[in-house]
């Protein structure tokens, strides 16, 4: 019973952190794999709870967005121009992963989901992201007083989700793939992938919540499908307390990241996925 308990406790654990890190460009998975090895959680071979816990984060952006979901998905159906455009490139964004990670997920996991990865791509993310900010100059609304007729200004011309065009969104899409790296971060790679192909920065993150509700439930149900037969009820227990966790943990952490681009750029998140890797790395070392 003890042995259960603390279980459910590690896996409570595991689904507020998935919450908290989901939306912020830092890796929910990366922080997953390294906090669980560092519990020493076992989710099993299939890794399915990382996964399906998921879940829990996915549905509460949904709920958060819910006004503007349904206006896109009436919209969709009644041949609103607009909206048919937000649609159209939402799949052609959710597109490469899926295929990309349908083909090869099993590999993925068997290859990348490992702590040494997590360390590696965390770091090199976090530069990556240092360089994009540096070279990006600030669109209109990304910081008050942003001055709007710099060259970038002109070349960042989607400031709506609506004015994403099909090639910004294939973009995002291939930005995308990378993400199944664990530490990669899926939204750190959606956002920055969005901010290099122009669009800005607010409307990148918003695009990236939108984008993670296919391919996070696409993703979860595909696991969930393929290890349900495997999976015990002590697994199901264990995947019920995560799901929750994250849910109840994202719903404050996506208000506050929307809030918090309006006004700063994602520099700090990048420091910190640096100084992170960099003690895991010394952790990983002296163990």
């Amino acid at each position: 019973m003890c042995i259960r308990d603390s279980y459910l406790i590690k896996a409570f654990i595991l689904g507020i952190l998935e919450g908290l890190t989901e939306f912020i460009p830092v890796s929910s998975t990366g922080h997953l794999i390294l906090v669980g090895d560092w519990i020493n959680f076992q989710s099993g071979d299939g890794k399915v709870f990382e996964v399906v816990i998921q879940l829990g984060s996915i549905l509460a952006v949904m709920w958060v967005f819910r006004a503007r979901l349904l206006q896109l998905i009436r919209g969709a159906l009644t041949g609103v121009p607009s909206e048919v455009a937000f649609a159209r490139n939402l799949i052609i964004a959710f597109l490469p992963a899926a295929v990309i990670g349908a083909i090869f997920i099993k590999t993925i996991k068997s290859v990348f989901y490992h702590p040494g990865v997590v360390v590696v791509t965390l770091v090199v993310g976090g530069l990556i992201m240092l360089y994009v900010e540096r070279r990006t100059h600030h669109t209109p609304g990304d910081q008050p007083g942003a001055a709007d007729d710099t060259a970038s200004d002109e070349r960042a011309s989607a400031y709506t989700l609506e004015q994403i065009t099909w090639k910004q969104a294939l973009g995002v899409g291939v930005a995308q793939c990378f993400a199944m790296i664990p530490g990669t971060s899926r939204s750190g790679a959606t956002i920055i992938g969005g901010m290099i192909a122009g669009i800005q920065r607010k409307t990148a993150t918003e695009f990236s919540f939108f984008l993670a509700m296919p391919t996070m439930l696409g993703a979860a149900v595909f696991d969930m499908y393929k290890n349900f037969g495997v999976l015990t009820q002590h697994d199901l227990s264990g995947i019920a307390v995560g799901f929750i966790a994250a849910f109840l943990s994202a719903m404050v952490v996506v208000r506050a990241v929307l809030r918090f681009v309006a006004n700063h750029t994602y520099r700090v998140f990048a420091w910190y996925r640096i100084v992170f890797g960099a003690v895991v790395a010394a952790w990983i070392f002296t163990r």
